[in-house]
Formats: structure tokens, sequence, C-alpha cells
């Protein structure tokens, strides 16, 4: 099982590049710090689909075709397009249509880690089998949390109660309280399953 990075996904990562480095250039005769620090953020930024495949490679886990070239995509979309050229504002869709994009294409990676876990049952080791239930059982706690903000939001729309308190702040805030404390969780099981079995 091997991903690759197709001449298509290099050639476009070269592409996104040279025009983030060519915008951060021009930010700092223009001194715009802003878009500068947002640009070199998009050059790191370019670089994670390569290292996912990297790793993926590395344990043995299949991602789904065109996933290099979808994630730098999305990233120059979200970025560049986005931020640095105002997209946000300039289309009011831009941002529902980039998390659109992403709800789906999450679906897809996770059916594409599901596949390649249970698809071959007599490969699967103790730590592999607990390593996919902690991912699984992380993503659920962020669904499961994102739909009740969700909630508080569509109560507050429909029926005038007041359970979002703070508004972006506050749905933020809570987010990320609960993504925390489902991480810590999940690594907590990871490690206290993986010492208990080497006792």
């Amino acid at each position: 099982m091997n991903n690759r990075s197709s001449k298509l996904s290099i050639g476009m990562a070269l592409c996104f590049e040279t025009i983030l480095i060519y915008t951060a250039i021009v930010n700092v005769a223009f001194r715009q710090w802003k878009n500068l620090s947002l640009a070199m953020l998009a050059v790191v930024c370019l670089i994670s689909p390569f290292i996912v495949t990297r790793i993926a490679n590395q344990r043995n886990i299949l991602l789904p075709s065109g996933f290099q070239t979808i994630a730098l995509v999305f990233i120059f979309f979200a970025q560049f397009l986005g931020e640095i050229k105002n997209f946000y504002v300039v289309f009011w869709w831009w941002d529902l249509f980039l998390h659109a994009i992403f709800g789906s294409y999450a679906v897809i990676i996770a059916l594409y880690l599901i596949k390649g876990i249970f698809e071959k049952r007599q490969e699967i080791t103790e730590q592999r089998f607990r390593l996919f239930a902690v991912i699984v059982a992380f993503s659920v706690a962020i669904a499961l949390g994102t739909l009740w903000e969700m909630f508080e939001f569509v109560g507050d729309y429909l029926f005038k109660t007041n359970m979002v308190k703070g508004g972006l702040e506050d749905t933020s805030m809570d987010l990320l309280a609960k993504i925390a404390a489902a991480f810590c969780t999940a690594i907590f099981y990871y490690f206290h399953g993986s010492k208990h079995k080497k006792r």
C-alpha cells in the first residue's frame, strides 16, 4: 500500500508556493504585515498534505485518490483567495462553500480509514485498532459538540431563546473546550490502553 505524490499535485504545490512567495514579497514592499503573515502561514500549510501522505505510507494507511490535490486546492482557496484576496467578503457564500467541501471530503477520508482497517481483519493489531477507536471517538465527540452548538443557534434564531450568550466568542470557546477535553481524553485512553496491554 503506497500513496504516491502525483505530478499534478507537485506541480500545483510549486505553482501555489510561487504565487504565495511573490505575494509575501509584495506585502513586504508595501508593509502589509497582516497579509504577509497570512501568506507565510499558507506557504507552510501547503506542505502539510505531503507530510500526511508520508505518515500514511509509514503507517500503511490508504488515502483517497486525489487527496493531495484536493487538500492543496482547499488550502489555497481558504487562505490565499479567502483571506488575502478577501473572497470571504466579496462572495457571501465562499465560507459556506469551503465548509461544505471540508465536510464532504472528511467523510470520504473517514470511510477510507475504516475500509483500510476492517478490509483485512486478520492484519489488525491491538495497537492499530485502539488508534482507530480513539480517532472515531474523538471525531464523534467533536460532531456531537458541534450539533449541540447548532441546536443552541437554531433555538435562539427560531424561538428567541438566549443559549448563545456571547455570540461567536461563546460558540468558539465552547467548541475549543470540547475539542481540548475530547483530545486529552482520547490521548489518555490510547496510552492507558497501551500500558495495560504491555502488562
